[in-house]
């Protein structure tokens, strides 16, 4: 994916515009520059259509969100997704964010321990 190393799940974003703790060391580890990040469309929902979300808050994640390369939702991602759906009964955001880093080749940083299991399965079936 030209330029772009990494996708940034939701949990990711916002503990990135909160600063916790966790999320900066992950990141940090990861030597992560938000210029070499991309994010999903159902990350942008998931971020800027949260129902109590402040224009204050919706400023701070658009200016992080604008560093970062977009995603939109393509015919080979919508189909990993609906495989991916019905291989590992994921939720559907999930199963999103799986196919687009399966897709794009994209290493996924998500604080969602389960997602990464799944796709640590995911990622050995893809190379089987």
């Amino acid at each position: 994916m030209s330029g772009s190393k990494f996708l940034l799940d939701t949990n990711i974003i916002i503990g990135l515009f909160k600063g916790y703790p966790v999320v900066l060391s992950i990141l940090q580890d990861h030597a992560v520059k938000l210029d070499i990040c991309a994010y999903s469309f159902i990350t942008r929902i998931e971020l800027l259509g949260y129902p109590g979300i402040t224009e204050t808050e919706a400023q701070g994640i658009t200016r992080i969100l604008q560093v970062m390369r977009y995603l939109p939702m393509t015919q080979s991602i919508e189909d990993m997704t609906i495989q991916l759906r019905q291989q590992y009964s994921l939720k559907i955001p999930d199963a999103i964010i799986a196919a687009t880093a399966r897709v794009t080749g994209l290493e996924l940083l998500t604080l969602d321990q389960q997602l990464l299991n799944q796709m640590s399965e995911i990622l050995r079936q893809a190379e089987g």
